[in-house]
């Protein structure tokens, strides 16, 4: 009896679910005394509908038999808690949630309960409220179909006139808590992948498409955001922390992936208002101005923000339309914007956004295009800073004398456009960027169909003009540049071949090979555009084209020159290795290596100079190596494409050398993996010494400098007392870099610097300083060794640059067939 009185209660039954029923029914009001009962009646119902879903439909035949859904508005209605709404919503989210009968969604969603819900007057103020009313609705969205959508709207003569969750959502689209925005965004994406022709027809028909445009003004003000950031990273002396510039970069990108998900979904009309709204708002008023390499100190953008925001845009938008108008626009001349908007700032940061619609014009006072006539001149002599209006000009000129940010943008917006499968051919061949093997596939195509101008193209390219070889498609987005944007458009008469343009980014691809003050990476980049638009040919290369080539790699061989005798020699094949191979994929690969974003960030390219200033001059030292190399290898790559032949996947260098007879490691007794600590050796060669590593505890050692092949080492050996003539090794460290000097004020005194056995900068560690994160701090070894008498003291001097000698000859002798390779 008292076991049967203290069972617990099975919660799951047909009677739990009638009695919570039945209690709700009875209150006529909601007050601080039952509250908690109500609340907790509505998470029950909610489990016990959930479970009947599963495993019993009577639970919710029983739901439909007690009109439980008009039990639950009367509640909200009657109820002055927002408790209860709070914990209404959340019953409501997890019914829809979890029920996965068909019949059971079709219920909920008739009899307008659920559109009375999306319509509730809630107090919004109420953060956590809001939070569960987006996601109420967003669990309504994850349910809709062709069939389900049609009973959450109102109609009229087969229009819909009304559609509550829609409206509503869309108020708070805009909302400046993140987690809200992106459930709005989810919500509004599902009912656009519903595809039902006349939801389409709601959405995209006035006022509801106010939306879109609200959403690219939306957008345009995160970018001034972000380019408020960018300009305190390149014009001040506080940059600002990468973390908040890679947020700012976060939300823009995805934006961009949102409203490129709203054009897959096909809506008519809708693909074609964000591009007008993007290109009115923002390319054509702010972007492509700042491409101008005149410099205006009234200019909203910086250069390196709108190549970011124009390379993002190309590359994650995939609208035709917007792809090849923007491209059009790059081969126009740019007259300074009189009407230029000055309403926004660079820190501007208010994401309110109005109903305002853009102008359905450009005037001339906005912007004036044109496309003007090429220099006759040939494509050496051409300088791109005196048509720099002409913005693809003007991208070539930041390749040629820009920044190392302004390179990459330039190079990175070229790979986007390239890339971009939207973009017609005959655009590509205007900017100059139409790779070989698509100019030959075109004109053959032509040439075989029949027609003249292709025939005569294929085999006479040079004598093309622009007007023959420009297509339909190129005409009919310059004339939509002046008709359907309405700026001041006209070109004059064209009388040069595209093949020019194609010399002019040659010219510019080559003129950057040959700059001192670019980064590697940067120019590892162009290595790649290059690979892209002559993958295969040299036809394109002129004299001073291989002169230039050809000089800037024998620059770099001296330079390398200086690595083999420098603080890494040891290193030096090893990381040659590495670079050969990360370049070859590099150029090789189908896609640029690095994100648009990277060129946000400055690179940090290590000069002679850092090893002089830094205190760490072994680890500026390892930096400007791996510069030098880099930029060595990429040349040395060039050289085999531009020669017709194919890239190795090995360095091309000379095998290690055999085992020296006669040398210092062999009469030690060493290794042929070099010296171990705490092993014997013979101390035959050796110099006795004394040096205190701590204050006051001086000890005795034998010291040796020793070298096999590439590798060298600085021994310090402690001479056994129970067999003389050896010892045990206590201390190992590389010979290379160790800069051995005499103390002139005590000529028994052997000062040296000793360099970490490891290289201190890794990619990892690089791309980490690149992006502003505080680098570990490196200071220099140093020795200082003493000597019995004066010639002690010089026989070891003597030993350790005769070592150092083998050891970097060995070096020059294993790269000598790349430093000597005649191209």
């Amino acid at each position: 009896m008292w076991f049967s009185f203290w069972r617990s209660r099975d919660r799951f039954t047909l009677d739990e679910l009638r009695y919570f029923t039945e209690q709700l029914m009875i209150i006529e009001v909601v007050d601080d005394v039952n509250k908690d009962f109500v609340r907790e009646a509505l998470r029950s119902i909610a489990e016990l509908i959930t479970y009947g879903d599963q495993h019993d439909s009577e639970f919710f035949e029983v739901f439909m038999e007690k009109q439980i859904m008009g039990e639950f508005i009367r509640i909200l209605k009657i109820s002055k808690h927002e408790i209860v709404a709070l914990q209404l919503l959340q019953t409501m989210s997890i019914m829809i949630q979890n029920l996965k009968s068909d019949h059971s969604i079709y219920y909920l969603f008739s009899n307008e309960y659920i559109n009375f819900l999306i319509t509730y007057s809630f107090d919004f103020g109420n953060e956590e409220l809001l939070s569960y009313y987006i996601s109420f609705l967003r669990a309504i969205s994850g349910k809709l179909n062709k069939d389900t959508i049609s009973l959450l709207v109102k109609t009229e003569k087969e229009d819909i006139v009304a559609f509550p969750l829609y409206v509503q959502a869309i108020r708070f689209a805009f909302h400046e808590e993140s987690m809200i925005r992106t459930a709005v965004r989810a919500l509004t994406l599902n009912i656009y992948h519903v595809g039902d022709v006349h939801i389409n027809k709601y959405i995209a028909s006035t006022p509801h498409d106010g939306y879109f445009l609200n959403f690219v003004k939306f957008f345009r003000d995160h970018c001034i955001i972000l380019n408020g950031m960018v300009s305190s990273t390149t014009e001040s002396q506080s940059p600002e922390p990468t973390s908040s510039i890679l947020s700012a970069v976060d939300e823009v990108e995805d934006n961009l992936y949102y409203l490129n998900d709203v054009v897959s979904a096909g809506i008519p009309n809708v693909g074609m208002l964000i591009t007008d709204s993007m290109l009115k708002l923002l390319v054509f008023p702010m972007l492509l101005p700042s491409l101008r390499v005149e410099v205006s100190d009234g200019k909203k953008f910086s250069s390196v923000t709108s190549l970011y925001l124009l390379s993002c845009i190309l590359r994650i938008l995939k609208i035709k339309d917007l792809a090849n108008i923007v491209a059009a626009a790059l081969i126009c001349s740019i007259e300074p914007p009189n009407g230029f908007r000055e309403d926004h700032d660079e820190t501007h940061g208010d994401s309110h956004v109005d109903d305002e619609k853009p102008s359905g014009n450009l005037n001339s006072s906005n912007m004036i295009i044109s496309i003007p006539s090429l220099s006759s001149t040939s494509c050496v002599q051409h300088s791109c800073l005196s048509s720099a209006s002409v913005l693809r000009d003007a991208l070539i000129s930041y390749i040629t004398s820009g920044k190392d940010m302004q390179v990459v943008g330039s190079l990175s917006l070229l790979a986007t456009i390239l890339q971009a499968k939207e973009l017609d051919e005959s655009l590509l061949d205007a900017l100059g960027i139409l790779p070989q093997r698509k100019q030959h596939k075109k004109l053959l195509l032509k040439a075989l169909v029949g027609e003249d101008t292709g025939e005569e193209q294929l085999f006479a390219s040079e004598n093309c003009t622009l007007n023959d070889c420009m297509d339909g498609e190129l005409s009919i987005y310059l004339q939509r540049l002046k008709d359907q944007y309405e700026v001041s458009c006209s070109y004059q008469e064209v009388g040069k071949s595209p093949r020019i343009h194609r010399c002019l980014v040659l010219d510019a691809l080559v003129s950057l090979f040959c700059r001192k003050n670019i980064s590697a990476d940067t120019l590892w980049d162009g290595g790649w555009l290059l690979r892209q638009l002559l993958p295969y040919s040299e036809t394109m290369f002129n004299a001073h084209h291989l002169q230039s080539l050809k000089d800037s790699y024998k620059e770099c061989c001296s330079q390398l020159a200086e690595e083999q005798r420098g603080s890494w020699p040891d290193l030096l094949i090893r990381v040659m290795c590495e670079e050969w191979r990360k370049c070859k994929r590099a150029i090789e690969a189908s896609y640029p290596r690095k994100e648009p974003k990277s060129m946000l960030f400055p690179t940090k390219k290590s000069s002679s100079s850092d090893v002089i200033l830094t205190e760490s001059s072994f680890a500026a030292a390892a930096a400007m190596m791996y510069e030098r190399v880099k930029v060595f290898v990429l040349l040395y790559q060039l050289q085999i494409f531009i020669a017709g032949r194919s890239l190795p996947d090995q360095l091309p260098i000379l095998p290690p050398a055999d085992f020296r007879e006669i040398s210092r490691a062999k009469s030690a007794g060493l290794s042929i993996l070099g010296p171990k600590l705490s092993t014997e050796m013979n101390l035959v060669d050796s110099v006795p010494c004394r040096i205190a590593f701590e204050r006051g505890k001086e000890r005795h050692f034998n010291f040796l400098a020793t070298s096999m092949g590439t590798l060298g080492w600085i021994i310090l050996a402690e001479e056994s007392p129970h067999k003389p003539g050896y010892g045990t090794i206590r201390c190992v460290a590389p010979l290379a870099g160790c800069n051995p000097k005499i103390d002139d004020s005590h000529s028994k005194w052997l000062h040296l610097r000793i360099r970490p056995p490891t290289l201190p900068l890794t990619e990892t560690a690089r791309n980490s300083y690149n992006l502003k994160l505080k680098p570990k701090l490196l200071v220099d070894g140093r020795w200082t060794l003493a000597f019995k008498d004066d010639e002690a003291c010089r026989s070891a001097f003597t030993m350790i640059h005769e070592e150092i000698d083998l050891q970097c000859s060995e070096v020059e002798r294993r790269l000598k067939p790349m430093i000597s390779d005649d191209f």
